[in-house]
């Protein structure tokens, strides 16, 4: 299955996309390398928490960006 981040608080959708929100990973290792590596983005795009998703099933509970 693909490993991706997700957000409920999601005000613009294209923004989001641009800050890499919602691409795939092939494993939980690099979904969680890649945050790590872009979560500023992800703020800077409005994000401010993110789910970890399986395919359909959540990996991991909802996570605070903010500091």
């Amino acid at each position: 299955m693909a490993w991706r981040w997700v957000s409920d608080g999601v005000v613009d959708a294209a923004a989001a996309a641009e800050a890499g929100l919602g691409e795939e990973f092939a494993s939980r290792g690099d979904a969680e390398a890649w945050l790590s590596d872009y979560y500023e983005d992800l703020l800077d795009a409005g994000i401010t928490e993110v789910t970890l998703m399986d395919g359909d099933r959540v990996a991991h509970d909802p996570m605070s960006l903010l500091p």
